[in-house]
């Protein structure tokens, strides 16, 4: 059953940011997310040949937050380039980009309202990561009342074990259809169905 050909939806990529590609960072994740980057880059090219909105939203820290007093150590800090989106991913001047300071992209942004000013109903989730700022982004996303899907194949955790428990989780989530689970080919089958 098709849940979701009458929805508007825009496509949200998190946190593809310079800085967890880059080599000399050591990042686990690095070498896993470099997997996503075409399957991501191909489904915002197929939003904007439908004129649906795409936003990149990425992590804007400050050197002192908060969360940087656990083990995390800084990256993606506002203002550096290890805080702006991979050239791979070619966004362009008229996605939005959403510097962000927590995990969601709805978290003290102006996102809720960004998106319903474009009729949005539905969020699509990419980007890292699955059990983070993916999993965070797509249920405020519900929280602000939009239905959300986490990308299956455009999204990826610090490894494979991890992304797939996470999926698993949520794929029988109470919250099914406002919340679901899938791939991009899927996605985009159910939103252009007449």
């Amino acid at each position: 059953m098709n849940t979701l050909d009458k929805d508007r939806p825009a496509l949200l990529v998190i946190d593809m940011v310079k800085d967890t590609f880059d080599p000399k960072k050591n990042f686990p994740i690095t070498s896993l997310a470099k997997k996503i980057i075409e399957p991501v880059k191909a489904l915002a090219e197929a939003f904007r040949r439908h004129e649906w909105p795409v936003v990149f939203a990425t992590d804007a820290y400050k050197k002192e937050d908060f969360i940087f007093k656990g083990r995390m150590k800084p990256y993606s800090l506002a203002g550096t380039p290890g805080g702006e989106v991979i050239d791979e991913l070619a966004k362009r001047d008229e996605d939005l980009w959403l510097p962000k300071p927590r995990f969601s992209a709805f978290f003290r942004t102006s996102l809720d309202h960004w998106l319903r000013e474009r009729g949005v109903t539905l969020c699509a989730v990419a980007g890292i990561t699955t059990n983070f700022c993916v999993l965070t982004t797509a249920l405020d996303a519900v929280c602000c009342d939009f239905k959300a899907v986490i990308l299956e194949d455009c999204t990826m955790a610090s490894s494979e074990k991890i992304h797939q428990q996470t999926l698993g989780i949520y794929r029988k989530t109470a919250l099914y259809p406002l919340l679901t689970v899938m791939a991009s080919g899927p996605l985009l089958s159910e939103l252009t169905t007449l």
